[in-house]
Formats: C-alpha cells, sequence, structure tokens
C-alpha cells in the first residue's frame, strides 16, 4: 500500500497501557520502506540507532540496510519488534546486533556504543531516536519524576551516547537526532516532551558547532504527527482516531515518509550540511 492512501479519514480506536509502545499491535500497521532502493550510499558504514526497533527507528534501519550499513538496533525490551527489524535488516545482506536495555542508564549507553565498536570496528553513523511521552494538559498534573524520566530518556540519553560515540567517530562521520515540531511550536499537553526536543534542537547545534573542527557532522530531523507506537501508548482512543486529521494532508504522516533524510544526513551527500533541522511535518510552517 501507498502510503499516502493510509489513514485518510480516521485511525481505528486503540490504546496500548505501556510504554514502549509495540509496532505488531498496531492497526494499521505503520508503512515500512521495503521498496526503497539502495544504491550503495552507506556501504561499508556502521550505524547504532536507539529505538531502532519499531517506528521511524525500524524505517531508518530498514534503509540504512539497503544502503549497505550493519546495524546496532537499541530498544527498551519490544523484543519481538525487534527481531523482525533485525529479519528485515538481514535480509539485505547486511549484519544486525540486537541491544535491549535503559537509556536512561549513562552506563548501558556507553555499553552499547562498546558492543557495536566490539561487534564491527567502527560506527559511524549515530541516531539518537528513542522517547516517551506522557500527556498531561495542566503543568500541576507532570510530577517532578516524571519530568526527570522524559528527560533521561529523550535528551539524557543522547548526551550519553553522543559522548561515548564521538571518541571512536572520524572525520565525515555523522550523528543526527530526532527532534520534533514541537521544539518549534510547543504543545501544552505535551509540555515535558516538547522541552527535551527543544533541548534536543539546541544541543546538536552546539554539538555541531564542536564536531567541526573534527569533521564529524550533527544535524536533526523533525518530524511532525508521525504513527509510531508512541501514539496508541500515550494518547487515548478519542485523540488516537483523530491523529494527524488536522493537517493539510488530512493525515499523520507514515515512519517510511521520514527515512530518507536519515539517509542523507549519514552519506557523504550532505557533506556541507551541519547543525541543521529537516522538517518533515506535512505541512506545517516553522522557525528554525
Amino acid at each position: 500500500m501507498n502510503p499516502r492512501d493510509m489513514q485518510n479519514g480516521s485511525t481505528p480506536r486503540q490504546k496500548q497501557e505501556r510504554q514502549p509502545g509495540i509496532e505488531s499491535q498496531m492497526n494499521p500497521l505503520p508503512h515500512k520502506p521495503l521498496d526503497y532502493k539502495g544504491v550503495g550510499r552507506l556501504k561499508g558504514k556502521t550505524a547504532l540507532i536507539t529505538g531502532g526497533d519499531s517506528g521511524i527507528g525500524r524505517a531508518v534501519a530498514i534503509v540504512y540496510a539497503k544502503e549497505g550499513a550493519n546495524l546496532a538496533i537499541s530498544y527498551f525490551d519490544e523484543d519481538n519488534d525487534a527481531e523482525e527489524t533485525k529479519k528485515l535488516v538481514e535480509r539485505e545482506g547486511v549484519k544486525c546486533l540486537l541491544l535491549p536495555g535503559d537509556i536512561k542508564d549513562p552506563e548501558h549507553c556507553v555499553h552499547l556504543v562498546e558492543k557495536t565498536v566490539d561487534e564491527f570496528g567502527q560506527l559511524n553513523i549515530l541516531v539518537n531516536n528513542a522517547a516517551i511521552q506522557y500527556i498531561k494538559e495542566d503543568v500541576l498534573d507532570i510530577s517532578n519524576e516524571q519530568m526527570e524520566e522524559v528527560f533521561r530518556t529523550n535528551f539524557f540519553s543522547q548526551f550519553y551516547l553522543t559522548k561515548a560515540a564521538v571518541k571512536h567517530m572520524r572525520a565525515g562521520d555523522s550523528i543526527i537526532s530526532t527532534s520534533s515540531i514541537n521544539a518549534y511550536k510547543g504543545n501544552g499537553i505535551l509540555m515535558d516532551y516538547s522541552a527535551t526536543k527543544g533541548a534536543i534542537t539546541a544541543f546538536t547545534r552546539s554539538i555541531a558547532q564542536s564536531l567541526a573542527k573534527k569533521g564529524i557532522r550533527a544535524n536533526s530531523v523533525a518530524p511532525g504527527p508521525v504513527w509510531t507506537p508512541l501514539i496508541p501508548a500515550s494518547f487515548d482512543e478519542d485523540a488516537v482516531e483523530e491523529f494527524g486529521q488536522d493537517g493539510l494532508m488530512g493525515r499523520p504522516g507514515q515512519p517510511s515518509e521520514h527515512a530518507w533524510p536519515y539517509v542523507m544526513l549519514a552519506s557523504d551527500e550532505s557533506s556541507y550540511m551541519t547543525g541543521q533541522a529537516i522538517h518533515i511535518n506535512g505541512g506545517s510552517w516553522t522557525s528554525s
């Protein structure tokens, strides 16, 4: 099915009771870029992707594999989703290492990088993608514990991983972080999540300046509404049914529609691009 034909009108009501969400339980299943044609842009490179078991992370893993990269996939505990991603990656003739665990833990983030380098001998591409979110309509309802959990998962993990990764990276390598339209517009029911995405945007611009002298580039991708397990895992059934319907295209984006910029940013085709954000949001205007 063409992703443009999906979820026009509404999405079936559904709710998952845990985070991270499970892709195999979604209806409809997110569209995967299985028809993407690679030309070897990333041949001989190794990428580590957090949240690579599902959603945007899975789509990026698939297209990276089709472009010739070996993959290390970081995920929490969604073993079935991760194994499915591994199958999709390895059928492209590359290797895939699965690394479960909690990225809130700085020691685990170091472990992710070290295991990747031990397995493949290098780390050329770091994709900081994993995130959680909780719906709260009043700032008074956001607990200190929730704020800390969201920041540790969404932002601190990127600091831990970036710090560990750059020790192994060289000129021409790339760090790509998943930001959000909410970093630029804010969101009254995702206040802590939006704040983490703003931090990611500023951190990306800052490390781009710091790492330029080493020839390492840092950029971000800022999605709008996209159909990933995070949506049924955080929104109620009514919100899921209406998700993405108020945009110019009248539907949420699909993970497959977000994958190509991650390829471009990881490849030599973007060798003069650093500190930038690519917006994929179905027609929302932002100031970046």
